[in-house]
């Protein structure tokens, strides 16, 4: 009987029978494995996700992030790396090192910035305004966070999912509300990922077909460009120096996500020359940030920190601003159509979240449906790249002011 039950203590079934919560947690993780896995949804971050909250909450593992409480010593300081290791285990050492640090975010905007082509927003400027009014739901939701209880720094974390950008809202949930931070990024991506969910029933709500059916190329055709570009290879390769420097004049918090995402674009386009730093950015170095950052955050979410009734408010919020930044590009498309004489497609203001390229294939696919002949692929491209631009700039900004 000792022997027995030296064995069934061993194990983690008397874990698992105090803390019944693990078994949503672990039905959770593997939910978002289905996502990853099945739906294809965003698999590159909901797999390292979704596992890292199954590790996190196997009984006895030891695999869950502990809160900042827990490594901070009775004189304020924290413990090191190496205490921090042996005391919580390996997924608090990768937590605290690269998430907790800021680390990977930028590094992962690095990798972003060298796998984008600004060239369809250079050659159609006027539409990338329409990827800063597509941040209307962060500020929206701020404010109305603020309102429903949550502190000023949670509201700007939350808020900051509208923006359609993974990278941004683990980066601002780890300066202003680190405790936040599993329910914020899970919410971020699992929006991003369904995408092609959410756009089309703002777009019915709030556009007719005869503007859907709005042509960009017969509008181009009827209403040609004044100015034609000369040189725009020269002009890629000025536009992330010029602009890396503008956002850091006005908002310097800004600088680590918009200043490694325009480093990163500036070693794509010169060519060649740094072909292979480019290559590393978009290759070994992306791809082993976005498994650390996966797994660490996923590890975050144990029983504890996630079954709150704060969290479905995270994750509701979270669906709102990502909607209200939907319908804050179209509405701004619709505005300027009433003043001006060359119209643009509503679709085109849909697209002005992060969600690269996913957000303008949907808007295509919308406007292929209602006619076969209007591409809007490049233009959508415009407004969704200064998106990404515009949500590192709005996350700034709320640093600057919440930090």
């Amino acid at each position: 009987m000792e022997a027995l039950k030296r064995i069934y203590e061993i194990t983690a079934f008397g874990e698992l029978a105090t803390q019944p919560g693990v078994i949503l947690m672990l039905a959770i993780g593997i939910f978002l494995l289905f996502l990853g896995i099945r739906k294809k949804y965003e698999p590159l971050l909901l797999v390292p996700i979704g596992f890292g909250v199954i590790l996190a909450n196997l009984p006895g593992a030891g695999m869950g992030i502990v809160p900042e409480e827990a490594v901070r010593l009775s004189d304020g300081r924290y413990m090191n790396l190496l205490e921090i290791a042996g005391e919580y285990g390996i997924m608090n050492y990768l937590y605290y090192m690269l998430i907790k640090t800021g680390f990977l975010p930028p590094i992962i905007f690095l990798g972003v910035g060298a796998l984008t082509d600004f060239g369809p927003m250079l050659r159609n400027l006027r539409l990338s305004l329409f990827g800063a009014a597509a941040q209307l739901g962060i500020f929206t939701v701020f404010f109305v966070a603020i309102a429903v209880g949550f502190t000023p720094q949670e509201s700007g974390a939350l808020g900051i999912i509208g923006g359609g950008d993974g990278p941004t809202a683990i980066y601002i949930s780890i300066l202003l509300a680190p405790h936040m931070l599993g329910p914020i990024a899970i919410a971020a991506y699992s929006y991003m990922a369904l995408v092609p969910v959410i756009i089309p029933p703002v777009v019915r709500v709030l556009c007719n077909n005869r503007e859907l059916q709005i042509n960009m190329k017969a509008m181009d055709k009827k209403y040609p460009p004044t100015r034609q570009i000369r040189n725009m290879s020269a002009i890629k390769i000025a536009f992330p120096i010029v602009l890396g420097i503008i956002v850091a004049f006005f908002v310097p918090t800004a600088v680590p996500l918009v200043g490694m995402l325009m480093f990163g674009n500036l070693i794509r386009e010169i060519g060649v020359a740094t072909g292979r730093l480019s290559e590393a950015a978009t290759g070994p170095i992306l791809n082993t940030a976005t498994i650390f950052l996966g797994l660490a955050v996923g590890a975050t979410m144990t029983s504890v920190t996630f079954l709150d009734i704060r969290t479905l408010g995270i994750i509701f919020g979270g669906l709102v601003a990502f909607a209200i930044s939907v319908a804050g590009g179209i509405l701004a498309v619709k505005l300027y159509n009433i003043f001006a004489t060359k119209k643009i497609n509503p679709l085109i203001g849909a697209t002005g979240l992060s969600a690269v390229p996913m957000a303008s294939r949907v808007a295509n696919e919308i406007g292929l449906r209602h006619d076969p002949g209007n591409h809007l692929l490049q233009y959508c491209m415009a407004s969704n790249i200064s998106g990404v631009i515009g949500s590192a700039v709005a996350a700034g900004v709320l640093i600057a002011f919440l930090g």
